[in-house]
Formats: C-alpha cells, sequence, structure tokens
C-alpha cells in the first residue's frame, strides 16, 4: 500500500497485522493533543470534548483519546481500526479514559478496512476501556464511506 498520508501518518497496509508508522502515528496524536490543550485554554473543559473521524482519522482518534492525559467526553471511530493495537491495553494513559463512550461504526462491505478488522477493534477496546461503553454498529450495504443511519 506505501501511501503517504502527510496530514496524518504513513500507511503500510490495512490489516491487523500489518507494519505500522509508530513515529508517524504518535506525532499524530501529539498535533491533536495540541489541539486538546489549546482548547482547555481557552475555556473548554477537557470532559466536553469529543474525537471523531473517518477511517485514518477515526484511527487516529481512537488512538489519541486513549493514550491522552485529559479525560474526554467520547469518541466517535467510522470505519476504522485501532493502530498500535498490539500495545493496548498498556499503552492507555493511567486509565484516565476507562469510562470513555465510544461509538464505532462499520459498513459491512467495507473493501478497505473490512468489517472484521473494525470487529477485533471493538473487542480490542472492550480491552481497554468499561465494555459497556463501546458500542459497535454495523451497516448492512455500506462500503467504505458514511450513510444517514
Amino acid at each position: 500500500m506505501k501511501m503517504v498520508m502527510p496530514s496524518w501518518f504513513d500507511l503500510m497496509g490495512l490489516t491487523p497485522d500489518a507494519p505500522e508508522d509508530e513515529a508517524g502515528i504518535k506525532k499524530a496524536a501529539e498535533n491533536i493533543k495540541a489541539i486538546i490543550e489549546h482548547e482547555m485554554k481557552n475555556g473548554i473543559p477537557a470532559n466536553r470534548i469529543i474525537l471523531g473521524g473517518f477511517s485514518q482519522g477515526g484511527a487516529l482518534s481512537l488512538y489519541t483519546a486513549l493514550t491522552c492525559q485529559h479525560q474526554l467526553a467520547g469518541i466517535v471511530a467510522l470505519s476504522c481500526w485501532l493502530p498500535l493495537h498490539k500495545a493496548f491495553p498498556q499503552a492507555a494513559s493511567s486509565g484516565v479514559n476507562k469510562d470513555i463512550a465510544i461509538l464505532q461504526c462499520h459498513g459491512e462491505l467495507d473493501p478497505m478496512i473490512p468489517v472484521r478488522f473494525g470487529a477485533l477493534t471493538a473487542e480490542k477496546l472492550k480491552s481497554v476501556v468499561t465494555p459497556a461503553k463501546v458500542q459497535f454498529k454495523t451497516y448492512p450495504g455500506v462500503m467504505h464511506s458514511s450513510c444517514p443511519q
């Protein structure tokens, strides 16, 4: 695959066992954490901030929130995966987001990131946060895109 994604991180494959751009993922997460810090300095409490994204943006939202030192309100993760999944649950920052609400949605016909990878991500997330806080929804007929539901 080897697609350069300068706004987030490089992708070397989209399977659970594909090599990952660890330095790029961590740098991208630090960039988002800097935005969170900026918002907090402007009076927005961290517990009112939700991270969300689609595909690589959703993946970055999951990783960033789970490694963040501040308690966040939630995560919306669409058609994505948990980057550096083998590092969890140990990589989660001191459990500060152990009770974070996660809405994970995935198209059942997604050819880019198969729904199986999304389901594996949901199971991994349940080992990192309170399992009842993880909601995994699938959508029949939906590919690597979003839908009105």
